[in-house]
């Protein structure tokens, strides 16, 4: 027999780990949560790096997390999703970077290759970048140039030099590329329309303007000496014999390697916009331009990653079944449990209602810990009383804004609050004989200290996140053996569970799985 509602309630912040100093939520001693423990089933899921489609070791967040819990699959964002590809050999096959680099064939002209050269892994990947190099040798282009923004935010100040060898180095190594500009991302990545400086790097790569250079990194290091450091480099041509070794002219390819799309706009603005105003400047005439992803929806450019459409998401799985559903959450988190969680789409799907709670006004969260949970529990309890939902999800913000704020005080009575919010829901959603999935996006009011310096910490964390699963049926009188803190499946899973509870098939394209033969 089906239970309705399903509700699937996502403790936003709310991570699993260490019982020491720093830890909000065991400091807390939440007796709700506890009770869960012994009488529900309950596992640990991963919620961090590439369980969630970023990078490896990075930290979950709010908008991947309900994107995943949404699509019942993991959607890679652009770096792991490009260097994937690099490593599944697709990445050679592309057709964007085919026909660019075709078209310098074809015209006897060159394939210059800009972007961010850094290790912060941020806005691109030096991985990508000589995967181009070895990619343009396979296919035979031999005028191959580098236009290399420094990086100095991402990664060290003086990075920079030794970085710029490492890629002659390599475009020696791989017989085909060489480094033709320098400049600081201060200048080719400005995302504030200073176009002052955003027309600085257009005629560093257009006209050959700037400081003349015979060696980068040489060039480089000067400047760490006048205090010059790397985000900052004035921009400079690299010239032999009196020349620029490369300027970007019509029937010429361009590839912009920066996968981040804000700092990428400008420039490709310059470059491709028709109406374009920042600044005077001579289009270049049948430029292929190829950005490394979509950098801006109406910017015509060729696109080597496009966005992944989430065609299957489990609010349109919920929809086209005839299901009635509620999304509830305070302001913070309203666009998490509507957009996100449908995959980046906008629009409200039959049978989808939506309840927004404004926040309280207010910057800093730790002077009203309690946020909206209170009232976020009453209108649910209120609605669900008048309306047969068969999906509500809500969002509870507490864990996760207070916990931003490092206040470990703070974060403890925001989470008694969202425990005491638990307590009025859970018995009203079992009266209903609905069931409910209570987890959480990421972790981060359970890590509120640097374990190592004794700071604090007021980012996400890597620690798993937790679910129970409570329904009348699981119930256990008997207090059950403490749980594995080991994760025992994704939040990617979720979405197959809710369904398989709905009793909906799950579509090919969900590849989680239920997590129900989990939760006995």
């Amino acid at each position: 027999m089906m239970s309705k509602p399903v509700v699937l309630v996502v403790l936003d912040g709310w991570g699993l780990g260490k019982n020491i100093k720093g830890n909000a939520i065991t400091s807390a001693n939440p007796p709700t949560i506890k009770k869960m423990d012994a009488s529900y089933p309950h596992c640990a899921l991963q919620a961090s790096g590439i369980s969630v489609g970023l990078n490896w070791g990075e930290v979950g967040n709010s908008e991947v997390g309900h994107m995943t819990l949404g699509a019942g699959k993991i959607i890679y964002q652009n770096m792991p999703r490009i260097t994937m590809s690099i490593q599944s050999g697709e990445f050679y096959q592309n057709k964007i970077f085919l026909e660019a680099m075709a078209n310098a064939k074809k015209n006897n002209s060159s394939l210059h290759l800009m972007g961010l050269v850094g290790n912060g892994g941020v806005h691109s990947y030096i991985d990508h970048l000589y995967a181009l190099l070895e990619m343009a040798k396979k296919e035979q282009v031999e005028k191959v140039y580098i236009h290399a923004f420094t990086d100095g935010r991402d990664s060290s100040p003086n990075a920079g030099a030794e970085l710029l060898q490492k890629v002659t180095k390599k475009a020696q190594q791989t017989g085909v590329g060489k480094i033709a500009s320098v400049c600081g991302r201060y200048f080719g990545m400005d995302r504030n329309n200073n176009w002052d400086r955003t027309q600085k790097a257009y005629n560093l790569l257009t006209q050959g303007k700037g400081e003349t250079i015979t060696s980068p990194a040489d060039y480089l290091r000067a400047s760490y000496k006048k205090e010059i450091f790397d985000e900052h480099i004035e921009p400079a041509v690299v010239t032999e014999n009196g020349k620029p070794v490369a300027i970007i002219q019509e029937n010429d390819s361009l590839i912009f390697f920066n996968f981040r799309e804000d700092r990428a706009r400008q420039i490709t603005q310059a470059f491709m916009a028709p109406d374009f105003s920042g600044f005077k400047r001579e289009p270049i005439k049948n430029l292929y331009f190829v950005a490394m992803v979509q950098y801006e929806e109406n910017l015509k450019t060729n696109v080597a990653f496009p966005p992944v459409k989430i065609t299957e998401s489990l609010g349109s799985i919920l929809s086209d079944n005839h299901k009635k559903q509620l999304r509830i959450a305070e302001t913070e988190k309203f666009a998490h449990v509507t957009y996100f969680f449908n995959g980046g789409d906008e629009k409200t799907f039959p049978g989808e209602e939506r309840v927004i709670i404004p926040s309280a006004a207010t910057d800093v969260f730790d002077k009203v810990p309690e946020m909206k949970a209170r009232e976020i529990t009453d209108k649910v309890i209120e609605l669900a009383g008048k309306n047969d939902y068969d999906f509500i999800l809500i969002n509870y913000a507490n864990a996760d804004m207070v916990g931003h704020t490092g206040n470990e005080e703070a974060t403890i009575e925001a989470v008694k609050s969202v425990d005491h919010a638990l307590e009025n829901l859970i018995p009203f959603i079992l009266s209903k004989g609905g069931c409910l999935l209570i987890t959480a996006d990421h972790g981060n009011a359970e890590e509120l200290k640097n374990n190592l310096t004794g700071e604090k910490d007021t980012e996400h964390s890597l620690n798993p996140v937790p679910i129970w699963f409570i329904s009348p049926e699981n119930h256990s009188d008997t207090p059950r053996a403490e749980e594995s803190s080991d994760p025992a499946g994704l939040l990617s899973d979720i979405a197959p569970t809710i369904l398989e509870l709905l009793e909906i098939k799950k579509p090919e394209g969900m590849t989680g799985e239920s997590l129900l033969e989990i939760l006995k």
